[in-house]
C-alpha cells in the first residue's frame, strides 16, 4: 500500500504541529512547513519532513510543492493552516498591512490549493482541509480585516467544494473556537499598534484586555480538539463540510445564526467589554 503524503502549513507550533503530528500517528508521510525551520526542529526530530514555505512567496510555494512531490509522488491532503489575527480599527490599519492580512490568510491558502489540485486530480482524490475559525461566521468589534479573511476562506470552501467533488476531492473547513495557542496576544499586540491612540483607543483597550485575558485563561481548548477533527475528516470517505469545535465555537456560530444583527451585536460587544455609548 503507498504511504498517502499530507502537507501542513503553519506547522512550527499550536494547531500546525498538532496537526502535523496526528497525521504522522495517522500513517502519512508528513511534510511541516514554517517560514522558519528553526522551529520545526522538535517534528523533525520525531520524522516529520521540515519544509521551508512562505505562503506570500510564490517561489516558496511552487518549490515546496515540487519537493514533496519529488520525494513521495503524492499529495493526499493539504492543511491550509497558516495564518494570523490581524486586528485594529479598520479605519486605523494600514493598506499594507490589510493586504498582507489577506495575503497570508486567503491567497497563499488559495494558491497552494492551486498547485496541489493536479496532484489530486491526477490521483482520483484527496482532501483539503482549510482552517477557519468561528470568526469566519461571528463578528467582533476591531477585527474586520481578520474576519474578512475568514468569511472568504468560508466563500471560497463552498465553492471549491462543489468544483473539485466530480474528481472525489473533498474539501473540508474547519472552524476553531478558543485554542490554546499564541494567537489571541499576538493579535493584542498587533490591536495597540494601530489603534491604541485616537478615536478608538477606548475599544481598542476593552478588546486587547479581551483578547489576552482568553489567551492567559484556562477554558480555551488545547490544539489537539483541532488536530482531532482533521484526523477524522481525512479518514472517512465522506466527512463533514465543516467543523465547528474548541471553546464556544459551536453556542457562538448557533447564536449568530439564530439572533438579528443588533440583537447579537449587543451580546458581543459586552462579552468583549466594549465601551458604551
Amino acid at each position: 500500500m503507498t504511504t498517502k503524503t499530507a502537507l501542513v502549513t503553519g506547522a512550527s507550533s499550536g494547531i500546525g504541529e498538532s496537526t502535523a503530528r496526528k497525521l504522522q500517528s495517522l500513517g502519512y508521510t508528513v511534510y511541516g512547513a514554517a517560514r522558519r525551520t528553526d522551529r520545526l526542529q522538535g517534528l523533525s526530530a520525531d520524522g516529520i519532513r521540515p519544509l521551508a514555505m512562505d505562503v506570500t512567496d510564490e517561489k516558496s510555494m511552487t518549490d515546496g510543492m515540487e519537493r514533496v512531490i519529488a520525494e513521495t509522488g503524492r499529495v493526499d491532503v493539504l492543511v491550509n493552516n497558516a495564518g494570523y489575527g490581524s486586528y485594529g480599527a479598520i479605519e486605523d490599519v494600514a493598506l499594507d498591512e490589510a493586504r498582507r492580512q489577506f495575503d497570508v490568510n486567503v491567497f497563499g491558502a488559495m494558491r497552494l490549493t492551486q498547485l496541489v489540485l493536479p496532484h489530486m486530480r491526477a490521483q482520483h482524490g484527496g482532501t483539503i482541509v482549510n482552517i477557519s475559525s468561528m470568526g469566519g461566521k461571528i463578528y467582533t468589534p476591531l477585527g474586520g480585516w481578520y474576519h474578512g479573511t475568514k468569511f472568504a476562506i468560508e466563500a471560497l470552501s463552498d465553492c471549491l467544494r462543489l468544483e473539485v467533488a466530480p474528481f472525489g476531492i473533498n474539501v473540508v473547513v474547519i472552524e476553531p473556537g478558543g485554542i490554546a495557542t499564541e494567537w489571541g496576544a499576538i493579535a493584542a499586540d498587533g490591536l495597540e499598534k494601530f489603534s491604541a491612540s485616537g478615536p478608538y483607543a477606548a475599544q481598542a483597550d476593552a478588546v486587547a484586555k479581551s483578547l489576552r485575558s482568553e489567551a492567559n485563561g484556562n477554558r480555551n481548548s488545547p490544539p489537539s480538539v483541532i488536530s482531532d477533527a482533521i484526523g477524522k475528516a481525512v479518514t472517512v470517505s465522506k466527512p463533514k463540510t465543516r467543523y465547528a469545535v474548541g471553546f464556544g465555537a459551536k453556542p457562538l456560530i448557533a447564536a449568530r445564526r439564530m439572533l438579528g444583527d443588533r440583537a447579537f451585536d449587543f451580546i458581543i460587544s459586552r462579552a468583549v467589554g466594549m465601551p458604551r455609548a
